[in-house]
């Protein structure tokens, strides 16, 4: 801190992390007591805290050339647990200026289909000191692992470049903080928001959650055949579904109120002695550039039902006889059929 330093100057001090949740991951700080410096809280606009030492008087680096003070944050646990670090305030004739950003906050929006390398912006800090005082180190601040494995800022440039392959449907939005430290040790701190774009890089998905079959052929038009469930991950068009069948079948398709359910129903009565299964395609297809589509297969096989009567081979038999045939002797041998199957088919003759 240099010494002409005005009283009330803020200087952010790195925050603290807690792997809980809840109210065991509040933190709340404290620093051993000193005259000529104080803690703040500062809040920010996630809505977490920053610690940050407040200079209450001015410094004089020849009566007192540092200071050892210890900051210790505390979680709202119960027992509550704590942590300790030791900070040594310099006192310096010559860096009294900090870095600061060009903006606060620092916001892109880029695709998911980004390739590694890829440069998404740039920050940009000066510092009003000359030489070494004055030269801008640019790195993260108080991230998660998980942001350094998707992206990467040059020390020197600000560049901030994606270093994975970033996905619209895991996240959506990336927001971190990034430090600019000058060569005295002078900090300051930006936001940087960054927004993915959905490409259409997901087909639809259909699963059958239930289905009717075999299906009786005296089922009434308007019977539930089939569920489907049609789900698309994309977002707006890319995500919107609409569906068709193919194939020879007395099916409709109907949506269901909640919009990502499909329902197949009986159109017209079916035929066993027509067509003993049905076989057809329902092709779902996205509203992407270009289009994406999925595809289910459905086989319904339809049962029998006693809808046909026995039919003789001619309506009438005439027979002549001789009157001295013996009892007991063969007439004539009538026949009849019957479309219907099994025990339906099976004939009976009195």
């Amino acid at each position: 801190i240099g010494e002409w330093t005005l009283p009330g100057a803020h200087f952010p001090l790195e925050m603290a992390r807690d792997a809980d949740v809840g109210s065991n991951s509040l933190l709340t700080y404290q620093i051993s007591s000193n005259p000529s410096l104080s803690l703040e809280m500062r809040e920010s606009p996630d809505g977490s805290s920053q610690p940050e030492l407040v200079l209450e008087r001015a410094l004089d680096r020849e009566k007192q050339s540092s200071f050892e003070l210890v900051l210790t944050a505390m979680d709202g646990g119960h027992p509550a647990r704590s942590g300790t670090v030791q900070i040594r305030v310099n006192v310096t004739d010559l860096n009294d200026n900090p870095p600061m950003f060009s903006k606060s906050v620092y916001e892109a929006r880029v695709a998911e289909n980004l390739s590694a390398g890829s440069l998404v912006l740039r920050v940009q800090a000066t510092d009003a000191d000359t030489g070494s005082n004055g030269r801008v180190f640019y790195s993260f601040g108080n991230v998660p692992d998980a942001v350094r494995g998707f992206f990467a800022v040059d020390s020197e440039s600000g560049e901030v470049r994606t270093t994975g392959l970033l996905d619209f449907e895991e996240k959506s939005r990336h927001s971190f903080s990034l430090e600019a430290r000058d060569g005295g040790g002078l900090t300051a701190h930006c936001k940087v928001h960054i927004d993915i774009i959905d490409e259409n890089d997901n087909a639809p998905v259909i699963t059958i959650l239930l289905l009717s079959s075999p299906m009786p052929e005296d089922a009434p038009i308007g019977t539930v055949v089939a569920l489907l469930k049609v789900r698309d991950r994309d977002s707006g068009e890319n995500g919107l579904v609409s569906c068709e069948l193919s194939g020879e079948a007395p099916l409709s398709i109907v949506a269901s109120p909640e919009g990502s359910y499909k329902v197949l129903v009986l159109m017209k009565a079916l035929d066993r002695e027509e067509a003993a299964f049905h076989e057809l395609v329902l092709t779902a297809s996205d509203g992407g550039d270009p289009v994406r589509t999925g595809t289910a297969r459905i086989r319904v096989t339809v049962v029998d039902a006693n809808d046909n009567a026995p039919v003789f081979s001619q309506a009438e038999y005439t027979v002549r006889v001789p009157e001295d045939l013996p009892v007991g002797s063969v007439l004539i041998i009538v026949t009849a059929t019957d479309a219907d199957e099994g025990l339906n088919g099976y004939i009976k003759y009195d």
